[in-house]
């Protein structure tokens, strides 16, 4: 497995719109995607800092995750995202050392990433993604 960089850290909010202008008008960051992406039930905002990407999330369902994480947790830091050469092959690494996972193969995430998550408990409380394009 090759982690080239941190590609996003994902940050749970209840509202893009009243969310999006702390990053645009306090930050002075630019939001250049809005996307929903229907199965996982999400709205999702992108800013850029470098080469890493900010990533808002709104749930669009009661029953998405991002909406069970806010009600249990409220709004904030959600995930932190690697960059990787393959997702599939760093999945299978990964729970090769012991690593539990939430998705045992890839699937698409915004922006036409190939995403695949860990469990947060096997990553020290740290609900961690890997994205490959």
């Amino acid at each position: 497995m090759n982690i080239s960089h941190i590609e996003h850290i994902g940050i749970a909010v209840k509202s893009l719109e009243d969310s999006i202008p702390y990053y645009e008008s306090i930050l002075g960051l630019k939001c250049y995607n809005i996307e929903e992406v229907a199965d996982q039930k999400v709205k999702t905002a992108f800013f850029k800092v470098g080469a890493t990407k900010i990533e808002l999330l709104e749930p669009t369902s009661e029953e998405s995750t991002i909406a069970k994480f806010i009600e249990k947790k409220g709004e904030g830091v959600h995930h932190i995202a690697f960059a990787v050469d393959n997702v599939a092959a760093s999945l299978i690494e990964v729970e090769e050392k012991g690593v539990q996972l939430i998705d045992k193969t890839p699937r698409q995430g915004a922006e036409h990433l190939t995403i695949g998550f860990l469990h947060p408990k096997s990553t020290k409380g740290v609900l961690t993604e890997f994205c490959s394009e």
